[in-house]
């Protein structure tokens, strides 16, 4: 079955988070959850692209300062949200960087995996509260092709190195650390009973800015050759992470991806996953150290129990009815 933006159900009501919403796939995401009537949080690094965006995309939107390499900042942020709003609905962890300029964060992590992993657990983690008992709501996490590229696993030595700003690897460590997170995030949630759930999305290839980091030249000609045969716009590359924060039949754990071409492009249908992405131990350690380097715990709030319909009793009979 296809799936287009034409499938997105009314989102009027809903409350949404968008991180790194200033371009690219997070721009197409917070555009058309606005024009079907959701409000939304673009939160961006420069607060003037996202003003920007949002006078352009229109409908319900306001703007966060989020610099996802600085977990300062993303407390910030999060302290901001929580001030604003009573709940959240929808949080599509989207931004990411590959090759990037800096080889480490603020914090002196590796900068695939501080940005694209570390930033967004500790995001996610301090804004669960405003989701936990909200009926319907998601955590969206956006994964990628590369991470079966992930080889060696994510370790506490590999989190401080600082020798994978150019690496394949690293950014594939960084992919693969946001799909054991989103399944152990499911696993967690759902055991709460909590009545928010954890999808996971890819984008396939698409030329978006996340392309314009400092790629090792060996890999340029290749993801050029790559862009003209597989790639799709962004438009088409956002309908994953669209139809996991919107299609009420998907349930918590599943992860989507276009359907064509290796999962490169076309309509977003289930994806399949490396087998290193499934491996329940692996997810359980890193949620421990994810932990560990962030200082952010997580509180799981089960959804309240639905109250019993009040039922009335006759007066003179004493049936209940």
């Amino acid at each position: 079955m296809s799936w287009s933006c034409a499938d997105i159900p009314d989102q009027s009501g809903r409350v949404a988070l968008v991180t790194g919403a200033s371009g690219g796939l997070g721009l197409v995401t917070a555009r058309e959850l606005a024009v079907r009537g959701a409000h939304v949080v673009l939160a961006c690094r420069s607060v003037e692209r996202g003003r920007a965006v949002a006078g352009r995309i229109g409908g319900s939107t306001e703007v966060v300062r989020l610099d996802l390499a600085s977990l300062k900042s993303v407390r910030r942020a999060a302290a901001e949200v929580r001030d604003r709003h009573v709940r959240l609905d929808l949080l599509v962890n989207n931004a990411g960087v590959m090759f990037p300029v800096d080889g480490r964060t603020a914090d002196g992590f590796e900068a695939h995996l501080g940005v694209n992993h570390l930033g967004h657990f500790a995001l996610t983690g301090l804004l669960l509260g405003l989701m936990s008992q909200v009926p319907g709501s998601r955590v969206v996490t956006v994964g990628s092709l590369a991470h079966r590229a992930g080889f060696g696993g994510v370790g506490a030595d590999r989190a401080r190195s600082g020798s994978g700003r150019r690496s394949v690897t690293a950014y594939g460590r960084s992919k693969l650390a946001n799909l054991l997170f989103a399944r152990e995030l499911q696993r967690r949630l759902g055991a709460a009973g909590a009545a928010t759930v954890s999808l996971a999305a890819h984008p396939g290839l698409s030329p978006t800015g996340l392309w314009h980091g400092d790629a090792p030249a060996v890999l340029r000609p290749v993801v050029a050759a790559g862009m003209r045969w597989l790639a799709q716009p962004p438009q088409a590359a956002a309908l994953p992470s669209l139809r996991a924060a919107t299609d009420p039949e998907l349930p918590g754990g599943a992860y989507l991806g276009p359907a064509r071409r290796f999962g490169s492009r076309g309509a977003p249908v289930p994806a399949r996953s490396s087998r290193a992405a499934c491996d329940a131990a692996a997810q359980g350690r890193l949620w421990e150290l994810s932990e560990e380097l962030t200082g952010v715990r997580y509180a799981f709030v089960p959804a309240p129990v639905p109250a019993e319909p009040a039922v009335g009793v006759c007066p003179v009979t004493g049936a209940r009815g």
